[in-house]
């Protein structure tokens, strides 16, 4: 049986498996986010963007599609091996930590699909913000699109299992101690894999809490990746934008 509970991001998403799992996500709706968020932050023409815990970086490859400078990181360095082929003058990719600031200056910085509260030192957490806001030039716009806990939290599908190229993960569901949690187990090849996924369940106030200790001002909340109105019952989505 292989295990590895250290850094558990690091681990699970350095696998192919976690993007075998996630393989379907909704190409289509991300790129709608993308065009509504440029749109309404404004940005500018060949504005410069960084894509923070951009994964194998699709969104980066797409916002530069559209005309803009694009930075994407990620702490995992099979993935940003992989994003590298897509790489052009105004593309680029790095590992990096989002606890740090880049140390260049953008006129946005997005962290994108609940990739926030991995962290198992909560610090952490106000960390990404100031290093985000360490970023933006005097125009710029922080982003956090995460999930709505309250309406993940009421509509959490306990267990069911997926198959995705002949591979059958069961997925278990739970919140513990703050997080929610994601239990993966699934056999390949006759060996048997279990990953978990932790991500701390941070609702509005915890954001807004966090944002004043960082000294930053969350300026449009919304629910979904249409930019529509946030509301804690059922928007899917929390997505906010400060500066």
């Amino acid at each position: 049986m292989t295990e590895n509970n250290t850094q558990w991001y690091a681990s699970w998403f350095d696998t192919p498996y976690y993007h075998i799992l996630y393989k379907d996500r909704n190409h289509n709706e991300a790129q709608v986010f993308m065009d509504n968020l440029t749109n309404y932050l404004n940005v500018p023409e060949d504005g410069k963007i960084l894509d923070l815990a951009c994964g194998k970086g699709r969104h980066s490859v797409y916002l530069n599609t559209l005309g803009y400078n694009v930075t994407g990181v990620d702490l995992s360095e099979n993935s940003i091996a992989f994003a590298k082929q897509f790489e052009n003058e105004n593309l680029h990719f790095e590992v990096h930590d989002m606890c740090k600031p880049f140390n260049q200056q953008f006129d946005a910085v997005f962290n994108l699909f609940t990739s926030f509260g991995y962290f198992e030192d909560e610090a952490a957490n106000l960390s990404t913000i100031k290093a985000i806001q360490a970023d933006l030039n005097e125009f710029g716009f922080g982003v956090i699109d995460f999930m709505n806990s309250d309406f993940v939290i009421n509509n959490l599908v306990p267990e069911d299992t997926k198959t995705v190229e002949g591979i059958e993960f069961q997925l278990k569901r739970y919140v513990k101690n703050g997080y929610l949690f994601k239990d993966i187990s699934f056999e390949d090849n006759g060996e048997t894999f279990e990953f978990q996924e932790r991500v701390k369940v941070l609702n509005l106030k915890d954001f807004e809490s966090l944002f004043e200790k960082a000294d930053v001002h969350l300026l449009d909340v919304f629910g979904d990746y249409k930019l529509r109105k946030f509301d804690k019952n059922s928007s899917e989505r929390l997505v906010m934008i400060f500066k």
